[in-house]
């Protein structure tokens, strides 16, 4: 079966894992890879193709305990209300468009929906310089910090609602790419 641009979900999956032993970065298990190890498997996905992935974060593995117990999250029913709240926003935006979502928007677009000021654009400009992020994956940032703000009823984007979209960015960090 094929996955993403192509690639059988086996290879995504082992190439998305931190090393080749697959404990790189787990806190229940040491890894056993060299750097040069780490680095080699790290680098068998392209910068190009990571920057047309907008979300990117790290999974690790839930403890029996997390399975089992009862602990306390936000309710599916208000998880959703939100998500209809914010889907009703991007509708609204987009109603003279022919797109009905922020992943949609081209580049004309994010400049005229995801405007940044102040603090916020300071850090997106710092997360570009130190990151080394590509004019993609800038613009995947901003669509995501728009959902986000989206999602928590804001008009405008805020420091945090960059800070969180960058963070989705888990792939463009240096640990990736040296």
């Amino acid at each position: 079966m094929e996955a993403v641009f192509g690639f059988s979900d086996s290879l995504c999956k082992k190439a998305t894992r931190g090393c080749p032993c697959g404990y790189f970065g787990d806190p229940a298990r040491e890894c056993s890879c060299t750097p040069y190890q780490i680095q080699k498997h790290l680098n068998r996905i392209s910068g190009p193709l990571l920057d047309r992935i907008d979300i990117h974060i790290q999974l690790r593995a839930v403890r029996k305990e997390e399975l089992l117990g009862n602990g306390s999250s936000e309710p599916s029913s208000s998880i959703k209300e939100r998500v209809n709240r914010a889907r009703k926003v991007q509708l609204s935006r987009f109603r003279r468009t022919k797109i009905f979502c922020n992943a949609q928007m081209s580049t004309p677009q994010i400049k005229r929906f995801c405007p940044v000021k102040g603090e916020a654009k300071n850090l997106l400009h710092s997360a570009m310089d130190e990151l080394h992020l590509s004019a993609r994956a800038y613009h995947r940032i901003l669509k995501i910090a728009r959902t986000i703000a989206d999602l928590e009823g804001e008009k405008e984007i805020q420091p945090p609602h960059i800070s969180e979209a960058i963070g989705y960015r888990y792939l463009d960090r240096d640990l990736w790419r040296r």
